[in-house]
Protein backbone atom coordinates (compact mmCIF):
# COMPACT_ATOMS: atom_id res chain seq x y z
CA UNK A 1 0.00 0.00 0.00
CA UNK A 2 3.03 2.29 0.48
CA UNK A 3 4.48 1.64 -2.98
CA UNK A 4 2.75 4.62 -4.64
CA UNK A 5 4.05 7.28 -2.19
CA UNK A 6 7.56 5.79 -2.34
CA UNK A 7 7.44 5.74 -6.13
CA UNK A 8 6.26 9.36 -6.21
CA UNK A 9 9.11 10.38 -3.91
CA UNK A 10 11.66 8.58 -6.09
CA UNK A 11 10.32 10.22 -9.23
CA UNK A 12 10.48 13.65 -7.56
CA UNK A 13 14.04 13.00 -6.43
CA UNK A 14 15.02 11.87 -9.93
CA UNK A 15 13.41 14.98 -11.44
CA UNK A 16 15.43 17.21 -9.12
CA UNK A 17 18.66 15.39 -10.02
CA UNK A 18 17.93 15.72 -13.73
CA UNK A 19 17.08 19.41 -13.32
CA UNK A 20 20.29 20.06 -11.38
CA UNK A 21 22.31 18.38 -14.13
CA UNK A 22 20.74 20.41 -16.93
CA UNK A 23 23.19 22.91 -18.45
CA UNK A 24 22.63 26.53 -17.56
CA UNK A 25 21.53 28.94 -20.28
CA UNK A 26 24.43 30.66 -22.03
CA UNK A 27 25.50 34.17 -21.10
CA UNK A 28 23.31 36.61 -23.05
CA UNK A 29 24.63 39.93 -24.35
CA UNK A 30 22.61 42.50 -26.29
CA UNK A 31 22.97 46.15 -27.23
CA UNK A 32 20.40 48.45 -25.61
CA UNK A 33 21.90 51.82 -26.56
CA UNK A 34 24.96 53.11 -28.38
CA UNK A 35 27.92 52.03 -26.28
CA UNK A 36 25.78 50.16 -23.74
CA UNK A 37 25.30 46.39 -23.66
CA UNK A 38 23.05 44.44 -21.32
CA UNK A 39 24.27 41.03 -20.22
CA UNK A 40 22.33 38.37 -18.34
CA UNK A 41 24.06 35.47 -16.60
CA UNK A 42 22.25 32.46 -15.12
CA UNK A 43 22.77 30.38 -12.01
CA UNK A 44 20.80 27.83 -10.01
CA UNK A 45 20.31 29.45 -6.61
CA UNK A 46 19.23 27.34 -3.66
CA UNK A 47 15.65 28.15 -2.72
CA UNK A 48 15.07 30.26 -5.84
CA UNK A 49 15.83 27.94 -8.76
CA UNK A 50 17.18 29.31 -12.03
CA UNK A 51 17.99 33.01 -11.60
CA UNK A 52 19.04 35.43 -14.33
CA UNK A 53 21.18 38.36 -13.17
CA UNK A 54 21.67 41.53 -15.21
CA UNK A 55 24.72 43.71 -15.67
CA UNK A 56 26.06 46.20 -18.18
CA UNK A 57 29.10 46.75 -20.33
CA UNK A 58 29.59 50.45 -21.01
CA UNK A 59 31.98 51.38 -23.82
CA UNK A 60 33.75 54.73 -24.02
CA UNK A 61 35.81 54.86 -27.22
CA UNK A 62 37.42 51.41 -26.93
CA UNK A 63 37.43 51.20 -23.12
CA UNK A 64 34.84 48.86 -21.60
CA UNK A 65 33.52 49.19 -18.06
CA UNK A 66 31.68 46.31 -16.36
CA UNK A 67 28.72 47.30 -14.22
CA UNK A 68 28.47 44.36 -11.81
CA UNK A 69 30.11 41.05 -12.66
CA UNK A 70 28.37 37.85 -13.77
CA UNK A 71 27.27 35.48 -11.05
CA UNK A 72 30.03 32.96 -11.89
CA UNK A 73 33.75 33.19 -12.65
CA UNK A 74 33.12 31.18 -15.82
CA UNK A 75 30.66 33.73 -17.22
CA UNK A 76 32.90 36.59 -16.12
CA UNK A 77 35.69 35.06 -18.19
CA UNK A 78 33.30 34.65 -21.14
CA UNK A 79 32.26 38.29 -20.82
CA UNK A 80 35.87 39.48 -20.87
CA UNK A 81 36.52 37.26 -23.90
CA UNK A 82 33.53 38.85 -25.63
CA UNK A 83 34.86 42.32 -24.80
CA UNK A 84 38.24 41.40 -26.28
CA UNK A 85 36.58 39.94 -29.40
CA UNK A 86 34.83 43.27 -30.05
CA UNK A 87 38.18 45.05 -30.06
CA UNK A 88 37.47 46.69 -26.70
CA UNK A 89 39.66 46.73 -23.58
CA UNK A 90 38.22 45.85 -20.18
CA UNK A 91 39.16 48.99 -18.26
CA UNK A 92 37.48 48.47 -14.88
CA UNK A 93 34.46 47.06 -13.05
CA UNK A 94 32.12 48.44 -10.41
CA UNK A 95 30.04 46.11 -8.19
CA UNK A 96 26.89 47.54 -6.68
CA UNK A 97 26.65 45.44 -3.51
CA UNK A 98 28.37 42.55 -1.78
CA UNK A 99 26.13 39.66 -2.91
CA UNK A 100 27.58 37.11 -5.32
CA UNK A 101 25.35 38.17 -8.25
CA UNK A 102 27.28 41.44 -8.19
CA UNK A 103 30.76 40.43 -7.03
CA UNK A 104 31.46 36.78 -7.90
CA UNK A 105 33.67 37.76 -10.85
CA UNK A 106 35.94 40.08 -8.86
CA UNK A 107 38.53 37.36 -8.19
CA UNK A 108 38.83 36.57 -11.91
CA UNK A 109 39.13 40.24 -12.86
CA UNK A 110 41.78 40.73 -10.16
CA UNK A 111 43.72 37.79 -11.60
CA UNK A 112 43.77 39.56 -14.98
CA UNK A 113 44.88 42.87 -13.43
CA UNK A 114 41.61 44.54 -14.42
CA UNK A 115 40.87 47.23 -11.79
CA UNK A 116 37.84 46.41 -9.63
CA UNK A 117 35.89 49.02 -7.66
CA UNK A 118 33.42 48.83 -4.77
CA UNK A 119 32.46 51.11 -1.90
CA UNK A 120 34.48 50.85 1.30
CA UNK A 121 31.45 49.30 3.01
CA UNK A 122 31.12 46.66 0.29
CA UNK A 123 34.80 45.73 0.60
CA UNK A 124 34.35 45.41 4.37
CA UNK A 125 31.35 43.10 3.91
CA UNK A 126 33.26 41.02 1.35
CA UNK A 127 36.15 40.68 3.79
CA UNK A 128 33.75 39.58 6.54
CA UNK A 129 32.45 36.84 4.20
CA UNK A 130 35.95 35.71 3.26
CA UNK A 131 35.34 36.68 -0.38
CA UNK A 132 37.71 38.35 -2.84
CA UNK A 133 37.86 42.09 -2.32
CA UNK A 134 38.04 44.77 -4.97
CA UNK A 135 41.40 46.39 -5.63
CA UNK A 136 39.92 49.89 -5.27
CA UNK A 137 37.34 51.28 -2.85
CA UNK A 138 35.70 54.67 -2.41
CA UNK A 139 33.67 56.62 0.12
CA UNK A 140 32.69 59.65 -1.99
CA UNK A 141 29.02 60.03 -2.81
CA UNK A 142 28.58 60.36 -5.69
CA UNK A 143 31.70 58.69 -7.05
CA UNK A 144 32.65 59.06 -10.71
CA UNK A 145 34.03 55.84 -12.16
CA UNK A 146 34.41 57.74 -15.44
CA UNK A 147 34.28 61.51 -15.13
CA UNK A 148 30.90 63.00 -16.17
CA UNK A 149 29.90 59.69 -17.76
CA UNK A 150 29.61 56.88 -15.16
CA UNK A 151 28.34 58.05 -11.78
CA UNK A 152 28.01 55.78 -8.74
CA UNK A 153 25.49 56.92 -6.13
CA UNK A 154 24.52 55.60 -2.70
CA UNK A 155 20.82 56.36 -2.03
CA UNK A 156 20.74 54.75 1.39
CA UNK A 157 20.10 51.21 2.55
CA UNK A 158 17.48 48.99 0.98
CA UNK A 159 18.18 45.57 -0.54
CA UNK A 160 21.42 45.67 1.47
CA UNK A 161 23.13 48.23 3.66
CA UNK A 162 25.73 48.90 0.94
CA UNK A 163 23.69 48.97 -2.28
CA UNK A 164 24.69 51.63 -4.81
CA UNK A 165 23.32 52.44 -8.26
CA UNK A 166 25.11 53.48 -11.46
CA UNK A 167 24.01 56.40 -13.66
CA UNK A 168 25.10 56.73 -17.28
CA UNK A 169 24.81 60.48 -17.71
CA UNK A 170 25.04 60.67 -21.50
CA UNK A 171 22.51 57.89 -22.19
CA UNK A 172 20.27 58.64 -19.17
CA UNK A 173 20.37 54.98 -18.20
CA UNK A 174 20.16 53.98 -14.53
CA UNK A 175 21.52 50.62 -13.45
CA UNK A 176 19.53 50.08 -10.27
CA UNK A 177 20.88 46.60 -9.59
CA UNK A 178 19.20 44.64 -6.84
CA UNK A 179 17.92 47.82 -5.18
CA UNK A 180 15.28 48.07 -7.92
CA UNK A 181 12.60 45.43 -7.28
CA UNK A 182 9.38 46.44 -9.06
CA UNK A 183 7.73 43.01 -8.96
CA UNK A 184 8.64 41.98 -5.42
CA UNK A 185 11.49 42.53 -2.99
CA UNK A 186 12.89 38.99 -3.29
CA UNK A 187 15.62 37.92 -0.88
CA UNK A 188 15.46 39.97 2.33
CA UNK A 189 18.20 38.31 4.40
CA UNK A 190 20.40 41.42 4.31
CA UNK A 191 17.70 44.01 3.62
CA UNK A 192 17.10 47.18 5.63
CA UNK A 193 13.38 47.35 4.95
CA UNK A 194 12.68 50.37 7.18
CA UNK A 195 15.07 52.54 5.11
CA UNK A 196 14.12 51.24 1.66
CA UNK A 197 11.15 53.58 0.90
CA UNK A 198 13.12 56.74 1.74
CA UNK A 199 16.11 55.51 -0.23
CA UNK A 200 13.83 54.82 -3.21
CA UNK A 201 12.42 58.34 -2.92
CA UNK A 202 15.97 59.72 -3.19
CA UNK A 203 16.44 57.77 -6.41
CA UNK A 204 13.17 59.07 -7.83
CA UNK A 205 14.18 62.65 -7.00
CA UNK A 206 17.64 62.25 -8.51
CA UNK A 207 17.02 59.96 -11.51
CA UNK A 208 13.33 60.34 -12.24
CA UNK A 209 14.17 61.40 -15.80
CA UNK A 210 15.91 58.10 -16.61
CA UNK A 211 15.05 56.80 -20.10
CA UNK A 212 15.96 53.23 -19.16
CA UNK A 213 16.16 51.58 -15.73
CA UNK A 214 17.95 48.24 -15.44
CA UNK A 215 17.10 46.06 -12.42
CA UNK A 216 19.45 43.38 -11.13
CA UNK A 217 16.92 40.72 -12.15
CA UNK A 218 14.08 40.75 -14.65
CA UNK A 219 13.12 43.01 -17.53
CA UNK A 220 14.46 46.50 -18.08
CA UNK A 221 11.97 49.37 -18.06
CA UNK A 222 11.63 53.09 -17.50
CA UNK A 223 11.64 55.31 -14.40
CA UNK A 224 8.30 53.83 -13.28
CA UNK A 225 10.31 50.87 -11.93
CA UNK A 226 11.59 53.18 -9.20
CA UNK A 227 8.09 54.15 -8.06
CA UNK A 228 7.03 50.49 -8.11
CA UNK A 229 10.05 49.61 -5.98
CA UNK A 230 9.09 52.29 -3.48
CA UNK A 231 5.56 50.89 -3.28
CA UNK A 232 6.84 47.34 -2.71
CA UNK A 233 9.09 48.64 0.05
CA UNK A 234 6.25 50.58 1.68
CA UNK A 235 4.10 47.44 1.62
CA UNK A 236 6.92 45.52 3.33
CA UNK A 237 7.26 48.19 6.01
CA UNK A 238 3.51 48.08 6.67
CA UNK A 239 3.53 44.29 6.83
CA UNK A 240 6.20 44.36 9.55
CA UNK A 241 4.13 46.59 11.82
Amino acid sequence: MKIAPILSFCLLLLANIVSADEPLPELEIKKIEDGVYLYTAYENVKGWGLVGSNGLVVVDNKDAYLIDTPISATDTEKLVQWIDAQGFTAKASISTHFHSDSTRGIAFLNSKSIPTYVSKLTNKLLKNKGEAQATHSFSENPFWLLNKKIEVFYPGAGHTSDNVVVWLAEQKILFGGCFVKPEGLGYLGDAVIADWPASAEKLIARYGTAKIVVPGHGKIGDASLLEKTKQRALEAVTAKK
